[in-house]
């Protein structure tokens, strides 16, 4: 089943038809990501990012060297979605004319302006344009309200236009600032190198096969679901501490110099819902975050720093992070520094800063008023048990929790990666390297504990008081 313009065009202005079709099913969605990727070597990932983002009505950018299939990417989801196809390849010197239609003679000879859109961008429902940054300003102008409302100045009116998914496509982001807003349209972006040394012999392998090797009946997308997956994921809802995190995320990002406007961040959580809803979940999940390493970043530098802070989260809702495992230990080393190098000279044995009340068994009050000689004051500071008790049982509370972390850290693994697993937008490529994040916060973990141990063993070292004050210290206070 393919759709014609007039139907898409049809349910760009209404809605209704979502409300009595469901949303597509993940299994579904498996079936239209094989569609779009079979016989792609390394693939998988801009095919979900494809479908995804014709889902939420949004647009996805593909930015990578020539040859790594983005156009056919492209002609696939239109495969899928049916409907008009339109394909341009954009240079400084091509004309509007080329992508929006010429001028129609009948028309102007009533005396309107309009162009003969039929067959060109404003007639599609999927779009191709190669080089896109490479368009000069009356087109790019023209594309910045396609791109943003579907819609389309025809003449004297504004006509909707069918358009499901605008998939660009580019070499490299450009550095020119008059583009940003343009660049900004796109909200997804994926970017793709030629296919590593390991799928290399699938690539000629699959370089091998002819067109009729391609399974004929590809799974398609109505109208209707599309119309339900975005109004399902409206209503989804953002919990508050999914909100805090991203607003941690967006101060991590000032410090990245990464910059995101407003809209995209409208955006960002509008796709994120609709990944949520077609999921089968009512509720935006840390899971999902990971999506918007493909929406945040606007240059290839800035992945793998986006990708970093998004995979730590997935560690703060284990029972102890390697972040804040981290911050307890250094607060214990800090305090018994402290501790094993002070002195009578800072110190009293009750652990108060004081004058010396005594000095080689004299009494003060029989001192002359000659000053001390400070060799008097260097010997280590002394301590009675009590404290000593109270900081190893505070350690040993900490030990505790390293201790459930470790017993627990395997079973968290196994738990995220079975949610990321039936997660129908990650890629399980990108699931494997999560799953070995999860272990080397395990193994942090696991060295920090040594560490923390070793802090107790010092503190029970410590030199001890004759006698005992029975005054305990307060406790060293670490991040809870």
């Amino acid at each position: 089943m393919t759709l014609s313009p007039n139907a898409l065009r049809a349910a760009a202005d209404s809605d209704v038809g979502a409300l009595t079709v469901a949303p597509p099913s993940p299994q579904r969605l498996s079936a239209l990501v094989a569609a779009l990727s079979q016989g792609l070597v390394e693939r998988d990932e801009p095919a979900r990012l494809l479908l995804l983002a014709a889902l939420a009505g949004e647009h996805l950018l593909i930015v990578g060297p020539p040859g790594t299939a983005k156009s056919e990417l492209a002609r696939r989801l239109h495969r899928v979605v049916g409907g008009r196809w339109f394909e341009r390849l954009l240079t400084r010197f091509t004309v509007p004319e080329e992508v929006f239609g010429p001028m129609s003679l009948a028309a102007l000879d009533e005396g309107r302006y309009e162009r003969d859109i039929a067959g060109y961008l404003p007639d599609a429902s999927v779009a191709f344009l190669d080089e896109v940054f490479r368009a000069n300003s009356a087109i790019l102008n023209a594309l910045l309200a396609l791109l943003n409302e579907r819609v389309f100045d025809q003449g004297a009116q504004r006509i909707r236009t069918p358009l499901v998914a605008l998939v660009g496509a580019a070499n490299e982001i450009p550095e020119d600032e008059t583009l940003r807003a343009f660049l900004d349209r796109f909200l997804v972006r994926c970017f793709v190198d030629p296919v590593s040394d390991a799928g290399f012999a699938a690539l000629l392998e699959a370089g091998g096969r002819t067109a009729s090797d391609e399974p004929a009946n590809a799974a398609h997308l109505s109208i209707d679901e599309l119309a339900a997956a975005r109004r399902a994921g409206q209503g989804v809802r953002v919990p508050a501490s999914i909100v805090a995190t991203l607003g941690a995320l967006r101060a991590a990002l000032r410090g990245m110099g990464v910059g995101v406007s407003d809209r995209r961040w409208v955006r960002a959580v509008s796709l994120l819902r609709v990944a949520a809803a077609t999921a089968g979940r009512a509720e935006v999940g840390l899971d999902d975050l990971l999506l918007l390493k493909f929406v945040l970043p606007e240059h290839v530098d800035q992945v793998a720093p986006v990708e970093s802070w998004l995979l730590a989260q997935l560690g703060a809702d284990a029972p102890l992070d390697p972040a804040r495992a981290r911050r307890i230990v250094e607060a214990f080393e800090k305090q018994i520094e402290i501790e094993r190098t002070a002195t009578e000279l800072a110190f009293d044995d009750s652990g108060k800063l004081a004058i010396v009340q005594k000095l080689g068994g004299a009494d003060p009050d029989a001192m002359s008023g000659a000053a001390p000689r400070m060799s008097a004051f260097s010997r280590r500071r002394l301590y009675g048990a009590t404290h000593v008790r109270a900081r190893i049982a505070q350690i040993d509370q900490a030990l505790s929790r390293f201790g459930a972390f470790a017993d627990d850290a395997q079973a968290h693994r196994r738990q995220v990666s079975q949610r990321l697993a039936a997660h129908p937008w990650l890629a399980p490529a990108f699931v494997s390297q999560v799953s070995a994040v999860l272990d080397s916060n395990a193994a942090a973990v696991a060295v920090l504990r040594n560490r923390l141990r070793a802090i107790r063993d010092a503190f029970a070292g410590l030199p001890l008081a004759g006698e005992d004050d029975g005054m305990a210290p307060a406790p060293v206070p670490v991040d809870a």
